[in-house]
């Protein structure tokens, strides 16, 4: 039998304990807040090994991180607002409830659009495989892209200020 996981109330919110099963509500859950959005991933002090999940709100204007390809499929979910998916060089503009699928070496990010939050549901493969964040005039425009092609995600991300703890907001989850 699994064992229920413990928790944890920290200053953001609460964080599962240990192994086992848990469940938590997003609003409780705790959040980060970066240069890439608010977010949380569910995670305590026992990292999911296969799947990787997380809740991301971005501000108009905003990318969800750098424009990148990896070696594991993603897929997407708008929840709530409005944003730009950057794909394969091209722009597609996003509305609730619109379904992204992203198989092995994908090259895209996300950016914040419309006039208040988007909220996206992400769900991807957890090999910390490769990853390849390519130079795209497309992701340059939007602020999500290097300047030269890299591998390696400390010069990609180089600059960006690391994230801090953040409560869930009421307008990043509406309904």
């Amino acid at each position: 039998m699994i064992p229920e996981s413990g928790y944890e109330k920290v200053e953001n919110g609460i964080l599962p304990k240990g192994e086992g099963w848990f469940v938590v509500n997003a609003r409780e859950a705790a959040w980060r807040d970066s240069d890439f959005g608010a977010y949380t991933r569910f995670e305590g002090d026992v990292h999911f090994p296969q799947i990787g999940i997380n809740i991301s709100v971005l501000t108009p204007g905003q990318p969800s991180c750098m424009y990148h390809g990896e070696d594991e499929q993603e897929d997407f979910l708008v929840l709530s607002g409005q944003c730009l998916l950057l794909v394969e060089g091209q722009e597609r503009p996003l509305k609730a409830w619109d379904f992204v699928h992203c198989p092995a070496w994908t090259e895209h990010v996300f950016v914040g659009a419309g006039d208040g939050p988007c909220t996206l549901l992400a769900v991807g493969g957890r090999t910390d495989g490769d990853v390849i964040y390519p130079e795209a005039e497309v992701a340059q425009r939007h602020g999500a892209g290097v300047e030269k092609t890299t591998k390696e995600p400390k010069e990609a991300y180089a600059g960006y200020s690391k994230d801090v703890p953040a409560g869930c907001r009421e307008e990043w989850l509406p309904g």
